[in-house]
């Protein structure tokens, strides 16, 4: 498949080149387009066939349902039925933004999308750039992560790139994903929110508009289990959390990923000052550490509080669990 690199300014976008993509959309294609938490792999939601060439670019399995974007709040009729009031009330307070709830799906989302399941993952993003191709293309847009599946999600276009570039129709550039995790995703049909993957939005965040919110499913897993058998999010190079950067091994190929500052005397990406300038780096560094040929990653556990909840669940799932 030949792919066209569109670059975007998305604080300047040129219109016409959202509707090349947008048309791409409409007539069942593929798009990888920025957001502001990482790039997505897009197709249009009520289209099976495409909805089903998104699970083939990403060799991504087919009971891991996806989330369909917006633009609109009427679109959220279009995709859920029984819509409680606290989803109102939180797509109020962070939409546009990096939330995503899951609610009732009505019969006119395809199984695809949803796996099978009798609900429906929705996010309005508030990038520009995803704004506008939502809106142009006429539709809600079904999208995961532009990786291959068990990769870091690119949050760098260039990332995007080396992944989809022969895969997807369209891959738009519009510069570095600022803020580096994917959303949080809540539970809306469970009575009480529940968390079912952190992001930057807290379960506390949550709460402060809902009254309760608790974490569970996969999330409550991750911390507690670090001999689980499977990886996401992970480089070719073996990953450890560590959480004293200190004791960090010095062998021999490996790089450091941390964050805060200070002097290294060994090869080391430093993030920034700040636990969310690590989570806007941290894929970015572990698709980095293969690029510059280390064969092992030694990367800082951030405390268990705020956007460092989420940093931790990607880093532990990337590291298959392993703790120093």
């Amino acid at each position: 498949m030949n792919t066209e690199i569109i670059k975007i300014d998305p604080n300047n976008i040129d219109v016409s080149l959202i509707d090349r993509a947008a048309e791409t959309i409409r007539r069942g294609g593929l798009v990888v387009f920025p957001t502001e938490t990482v790039y997505g792999l897009g197709a249009n939601t009520f289209d099976p066939k495409a909805v089903a060439k998104v699970y083939g670019a990403k060799n991504r399995p087919a009971d891991n349902p996806l989330i369909s974007h917006i633009c609109s709040l009427d679109q959220v009729e279009e995709l859920a039925r029984d819509v409680p009031d606290m989803a109102w009330k939180l797509a109020e307070r962070f939409w546009g933004g990096p939330l995503t709830m899951i609610l009732k799906r009505r019969e006119t989302v395809p199984d695809i999308v949803s796996a099978g399941l009798d609900t429906v993952s929705i996010r309005f993003p508030s990038h520009s750039v995803a704004y506008e191709l939502i809106g142009r293309s006429g539709v809600p847009i079904a999208a995961p992560s532009a990786n291959l599946s068990g990769s870091p999600s690119p949050t760098a276009a260039r990332h995007a790139i080396d992944d989809m570039n022969g895969r997807v129709d369209v891959i738009i550039d519009g510069g570095d994903s600022l803020i580096g995790v994917e959303s949080t995703v809540v539970d809306m049909t469970c009575g009480v929110p529940t968390v079912l993957r952190p992001g930057a939005v807290t379960a506390e965040d949550i709460a402060s508009v809902t009254g309760r919110c608790v974490y569970g499913g996969d999330y409550a897993n991750a911390p507690k289990c670090p001999g689980m058998k499977y990886t996401h999010y992970s480089p070719r190079a073996e990953v450890w959390a560590v959480t004293d950067m200190s004791k960090a091994p010095k062998d021999e190929n490996s790089v450091i990923i941390t964050y805060g500052g200070g002097g290294f005397d060994r090869p080391a990406y430093n993030a920034g000052d700040t636990v969310k300038d690590y989570a806007a780096k941290l894929f970015y560094f572990l698709r980095r550490a293969d690029e510059d040929g280390f064969g092992t990653v030694y990367a800082r556990l951030p405390e268990e509080k705020g956007i460092g909840i989420a940093v931790r669940n990607r880093l532990l799932k990337a590291a298959g669990g392993k703790i120093l």
